[in-house]
């Protein structure tokens, strides 16, 4: 056992002070003695009883703080080991941002179908450092890479549509998921690019980029997102948003491209559940399973004290009760 807090353990002092100053109040106070021939009418009134009694609710307050002061430097026990498997990998979500993600042939749109099932992915791979990059005329980090999944769900569920310029820079956001993970020493590094249309902005070419990925060891699996021919799409009219058909353009070729180049996978998503199995596919292809044997697995040992510190001041409190209604 050890103790996660033991600088608090110097709060001892305080049960001990206070008892020092009850003996002396104690002793002060003593009474004088008084010599006579026998104490028999003193045995049968019962006094001493009353004389020892009067004194245990101090030692019930003493014994319960000594208790709560053991309970919040936070007893543990770390003896025990596990045998803990890791994924040990790295992945990054390269997200399109730009308007046209607002197309709703997707359940109810591509931007929120892309964002709830990349949470259902971050949710199921728990061992994983994942981080999100998100792309439109430009790209910037929304999150770094980490294990920290309620933070990291927060983030995608953040990510909208009209944050930074519009436009759909692919070479620019494939180049910054890669600035994220080239000092991983990570087993195995991989990016998910996610996007809806044809590079059209940026300072770095998708082809670049992918030559950058391919170098640092990097695999880029690419989905293109939209049905074939059109797709209902919101337009802000005089008369208010319409829904209007607008033609999907993927640039497939390059999508293949960036994947063939880093040893990845092309995949196309028609709608959710294409998406969904997508996103499987890649999270079963990318498994590395190591054991750990030395994983600690702590205890928490406060619980018993707090427990029993609260039942000795429940204990002081009835007894003190108790004495007050009882003849002196």
């Amino acid at each position: 056992m050890y103790f996660e807090y033991p600088k608090l353990l110097f709060l001892l002092l305080v049960p001990l002070l206070l008892v020092g100053r009850y003996l002396y109040i104690e002793l002060k106070d003593r009474r004088p003695h008084l010599r006579v021939s026998t104490s028999q009418p003193w045995k049968a009134g019962g006094g001493s009883i009353l004389n020892i009694m009067r004194h245990v609710p101090m030692v019930l307050r003493t014994a319960a703080l000594c208790l709560l002061v053991i309970a919040i430097a936070r007893p543990r026990s770390s003896s025990e080991m596990d045998r803990v498997n890791t994924e040990g990998i790295d992945i990054v979500l390269a997200m399109d941002v730009s308007t046209s993600m607002l197309a709703r042939d997707f359940n109810p749109d591509r931007i929120t179908a892309a964002k709830d099932i990349a949470v259902e992915f971050v949710s199921q791979r728990p061992s994983d450092r994942i981080g999100i990059v998100v792309f439109a005329g430009e790209s910037y980090t929304q999150c770094p890479l980490t294990t920290d999944r309620s933070t990291l769900i927060n983030l995608i569920q953040d990510i909208q549509t009209d944050l930074i310029e519009d436009g759909t820079a692919i070479g620019n956001g494939l180049a910054t998921a890669v600035a994220r993970m080239k000092d991983s020493d990570a087993k195995s590094r991989v990016i998910i690019l996610l996007t809806d249309g044809v590079n059209n902005s940026g300072e770095i070419s998708p082809e670049t980029a992918a030559q950058i990925a391919k170098t640092y060891g990097v695999r880029v699996y690419t989905i293109g997102v939209g049905k074939e021919g059109t797709a209902p799409y919101p337009v802000m009219t005089p008369w208010g948003v319409q829904i209007q058909d607008i033609k999907v353009e993927i640039d497939e070729d390059l999508l293949k491209n960036i994947a063939s180049t880093t040893d990845g996978k092309y995949f196309r998503a028609t709608d959710n559940t294409k998406l969904n199995e997508i996103y499987a596919e890649i999270s079963r292809m990318e498994t590395t399973r190591t054991t750990v044997d030395s994983f600690p697995v702590y205890k928490e040992l406060y619980a018993p004290y707090a427990l029993w510190a609260l039942i000795l001041l429940l204990a002081e409190f009835l007894l003190r009760a108790m004495l007050r209604r009882m003849p002196s």
